[in-house]
């Protein structure tokens, strides 16, 4: 009998509670999640156990860690693993929550759309530049600059989809209507920008992109990876700078 899994996340931003119930269900199944793993969980085999999950998005230096983490386990909550400045944690059931109140809920998603601002601000703007540079380019540079310019809209749009839901989260908090109804109109008008750059050059770029680069079955697996690859390289050294 297998004694680890994978599951598959819905993306903390935008289904925390959701993950984290899901969490839940596979302990009171026997299997406990170890780590984090691309999209998603590594889960291990053990006793079955009610334990409920929470996350914290919290970025420390390196000596600031322990303390951190011992008045997390003061309060009854045991640190399993972090990626980067996501930080998961169980506890048993009727645990205080780590966030109970608005004010602290408020802050923790203020912690994670700072963190992710430092990734999402300057990956726009080199797309942007990158479009720029389609536009008014030709021949083989032209042809160039759209893959790369595919490439970054297919990191950037959904990383700055994961910065505007996370604002959105705070703005529910904070009982901000208008914000989370301009949160719907900005992600809609983000998309139709987004499939209007795309399919502006599709012959030139997603064609090359496919099959030049990364190969017809390559290309349905690369957007999402190369988002990871990212994200990776971005939380280790913003780690090491800390």
């Amino acid at each position: 009998m297998r004694q680890r899994k994978y599951i598959t996340s819905g993306g903390l931003a935008f289904s925390e509670d959701k993950d984290m119930e899901k969490l839940r269900r596979f302990s009171l199944k026997g299997w406990h999640v170890s780590k984090f793993k691309f999209m998603g969980y590594t889960l291990e085999k053990g006793e079955c156990t009610d334990y409920i999950y929470s996350v914290d998005y919290r970025s420390m230096k390196k000596d600031e860690a322990e303390e951190y983490f011992d008045f997390f386990a003061s309060a009854g909550w045991s640190h399993i693993t972090s990626e980067g400045d996501i930080h998961l944690f169980r506890a048993l059931p009727n645990t205080t929550p780590i966030y109970s109140d608005r004010d602290t809920s408020i802050v923790k998603y203020e912690n994670l759309a700072r963190s992710m601002n430092h990734f999402a601000i300057p990956c726009v703007l080199i797309t942007v530049l990158a479009w720029v540079g389609v536009m008014i380019s030709s021949g083989t540079l032209h042809s160039i600059m759209s893959v790369i310019a595919v490439i970054l809209t297919a990191i950037a749009f959904p990383t700055t989809l994961t910065v505007f839901a996370t604002y959105k989260n705070k703005w529910k908090i904070e009982e901000k209507k208008g914000l989370v109804n301009l949160f719907k109109a900005i992600i809609a008008f983000l998309f139709s920008i987004a499939v209007f750059m795309l399919l502006y050059n599709v012959n030139s770029s997603v064609n090359i992109l496919a099959s030049s680069v990364i190969g017809p079955i390559a290309g349905a697996f690369a957007f999402p990876i190369v988002i990871w690859v990212f994200m990776s390289l971005w939380h280790k050294m913003s780690g090491k700078n800390a």
